[in-house]
């Protein structure tokens, strides 16, 4: 049954890809069905509530699925986490078999290495679906110039940062005023600075700086079949 809905949310995902951005349900309900928390909040709504959506509540049974299907789950996890449409996700796991060495693995690095997701790993915002939208309203450059596509790839040495029209806004203000930036855990592969609102990227990520709780064979596997 849960093969069979999110095989359904796939097949919906790469035909609507067009029509509907992104799935901006509620968290907590994708969360407890993939029994993993996609946010923050997911995870604290699936700590509260750690059994499937549905009618029947906490006597409802996670029931035993295919290969197929476990396999499905694991890529649904990562493309949610990450907020990444299936056909983007599709092209950056192509991508990422182009690399010599363990493809999952660099698959991660791929999605790590996303401008939402650095502006997200700053620190600039709580969620990456707050990220994005800073990206695509304007508000962040990447070695000086506006970029506002969230799927850009950062490389090592450029600097992210917010630009200096959009410093003035009292979100980005209060930010620095609060030094709510200096209270935020910052990956090793990022250089923090948080006084000017920036980031230099010093170091490719590791699969390790990546999301856990996700087993990027089963991903693999899903694509090779």
């Amino acid at each position: 049954m849960v093969a069979a809905r999110l095989s359904v949310a796939a097949s919906k995902s790469e035909g609507d890809t067009f029509r509907m951005a992104r799935y901006r349900g509620p968290v907590g309900k994708i969360s407890r069905r993939l029994n993993i928390g996609i946010t923050d909040k997911g995870q604290r709504i699936l700590s509260k509530r750690p059994f499937p959506p549905g009618q029947h509540g906490p006597s409802a049974k996670r029931r035993q699925v295919s290969d197929y299907g476990i396999q499905l789950q694991e890529k649904q996890k990562a493309r949610y986490m990450y907020g990444v449409l299936e056909r983007q996700f599709r092209r950056t796991f192509e991508k990422a078999q182009r690399y010599p060495g363990e493809t999952g693995a660099y698959l991660f690095i791929l999605l790590e290495r996303r401008l939402d997701n650095v502006v997200y790993r700053m620190g600039l915002a709580t969620t990456r679906a707050q990220a994005r939208q800073l990206v695509t309203h304007g508000h962040i450059t990447v070695h000086g110039r506006k970029t506002n596509i969230p799927s850009y790839t950062v490389r090592v040495g450029e600097r992210v940062a917010v630009r200096p029209e959009s410093r003035r806004r009292a979100y980005f203000k209060n930010m620095v005023d609060s030094g709510e930036l200096n209270r935020r855990k910052v990956p090793d592969w990022l250089r923090l600075d948080s006084a000017d609102l920036a980031a230099e990227i010093v170091a490719l990520p590791r699969r390790e700086d990546a999301e856990m709780g996700i087993n990027e064979q089963l991903i693999v596997e899903f694509y090779s079949r």
